[in-house]
């Protein structure tokens, strides 16, 4: 594929167009571990507008800014005081508009076969690639870069992870497309309110010149897309919820919401309790954890290790506002013996994760808090001992609802930041059913492994 054809046009400053009436905002405790992540980079694969292309970048321009308007942080600087916190200075200095052009490239390639990897191109779509979120001290907060092609667009949105997690960045990018169609108001007002558990006095020391990325970024690495139907994962809650049972082609749940990082099934219209069953995200997660400690080839006494971020907003008693801007997500690891989980029934794994994600309540929160007070420091993103996978993103994000104004995307697709052995994405299916994508980064021979693992891919469509 000539990815090599894409050229940037253009590059510009985008303002917020009115002032911004916040000042600062100081990082919180859930804030301050991610600047020595990079920036998040997801964008939408979107069909062709039926604009001409001066009407098209004109629209996403003025829509850009408009909607900096309604988050007025994202078009400010990191600073650092000289006490050591680190603020979000709203000094309305504006974000990073990129305009490309890949004419070479058309949607059919770009969406190749479920059997092959994600084409490398997207990698090109996004800007500040290995750029660390301390580097917003002197970068912009944002960086939005379209890319015209063949017979489509690629909207591509990379933004500080000290700012954002990724319910606060996939806000943005809706309320961005909500104002690009046309939108008078917006319809999720984010909260910008820092008096919360995670607002702390204490200071991360931070080397001269800032911090280092936690993992290289050098090792070869392949990524693919794995789409699971919302029927595959049901007949996989099914197993995790009674080992016994030989799994059903279907059961009789009905899909739900439990929180944002799993959901509630509903039985005949009833609701039942959203901790007392294994989830059907828990569920998947605990197959895919299985079958790449398997594909590793791993010593049975080895402790493998499973790493899911939670949404804190819900968690907290009383709940924080679903909209608060900024990270409010903490880390939950589970582990095990490769021997022990894979000797095991699925149930067994994902009845570890359950138990993990069940008691994560308003005092373990409270006191995630305290431990990093006692001991401030960097979030350790990476695959240190090869034996650890980490699940970020979430199904739960209304990643489909970003209609510009002509029409759903056909995909969502990341960049190449923060991608390492291990480094698992969960996205929803396009068809807004219940699917779920995995967007799955590992070495390639354990790639190979899992391809032949008969026990996950009997799950995949």
């Amino acid at each position: 594929m000539p990815s090599s054809s894409l050229v940037i046009v253009s590059r510009c400053t985008i303002f917020p167009d009115h002032k911004s009436t916040i000042n600062s905002l100081r990082l919180s405790v859930s804030d301050l571990p991610m600047l020595s992540c990079q920036y998040i980079q997801k964008g939408v694969l979107l069909p062709a507008p039926p604009l001409s292309s001066a009407d098209l970048i004109s629209l996403l321009k003025l829509s850009l800014s408009k909607t900096l308007s309604h988050f007025p942080a994202l078009a400010g600087r990191l600073q650092t005081n000289a006490a050591g916190h680190v603020h979000i200075v709203c000094n309305d200095a504006g974000v990073e508009f990129s305009h490309a052009k890949a004419p070479h490239l058309s949607v059919g390639a770009l969406l190749p076969p479920p059997e092959q990897d994600i084409p490398a191109a997207f990698r090109r779509f996004f800007q500040f690639d290995s750029t660390l979120s301390y580097a917003g001290h002197s970068k912009p907060l944002v960086a939005v870069q379209v890319t015209e092609l063949n017979d489509g667009i690629f909207v591509g949105c990379t933004v500080n992870h000290a700012v954002v997690d990724g319910t606060s960045f996939w806000n943005f990018f809706n309320t961005y497309a909500e104002v690009a169609r046309g939108a008078k108001n917006v319809s999720r007002s984010p909260v910008f309110g820092r008096d919360t558990v995670f607002d702390s006095p204490e200071v991360l020391p931070l080397p001269e010149g800032g911090p280092s990325a936690t993992f290289s970024g050098d090792e070869p690495l392949r990524e693919k897309i794995f789409r699971f139907s919302r029927e595959a994962i049901l007949r996989l809650k099914l197993r995790a919820n009674n080992p016994a049972r030989k799994p059903a082609k279907s059961g009789p749940e009905i899909l739900g919401k439990q929180s944002n990082d799993s959901w509630e099934a509903n039985y005949n219209g009833k609701k039942k309790d959203p901790t007392a069953e294994i989830s059907s995200f828990q569920s998947l997660s605990a197959q895919l954890w299985r079958s790449v400690t398997r594909a590793r080839n791993l010593n049975e006494n080895k402790t493998t290790t499973f790493r899911m971020a939670v949404n804190c907003r819900h968690r907290l008693e009383p709940r924080l506002e679903p909209l608060y801007f900024g990270n409010l997500i903490q880390s939950i690891p589970t582990t095990a013996p490769a021997g022990e989980l894979l000797s095991n029934d699925l149930s067994w794994g994902a009845d570890q994760l359950h138990r993990n994600v069940v008691a994560h309540d308003d005092a373990t929160v409270r006191r995630g808090v305290k431990d990093w007070e006692s001991n401030p420091r960097l979030f350790p993103l990476g695959n240190f001992d090869g034996a650890m996978i980490t699940m970020g993103s979430s199904p739960r994000f209304p990643m489909y609802d970003n209609d510009f104004g002509w029409g759903r995307p056909l995909a969502v697709r990341s960049g190449r930041a923060n991608k390492f052995d291990g480094k698992i994405s969960a996205f929803p299916g396009p068809d807004g059913d219940g699917g779920v994508d995995l967007e799955v980064v590992l070495a390639p021979e354990t790639m190979a492994g899992l391809e032949n693992d008969y026990e996950f891919m009997q799950y995949v469509s």
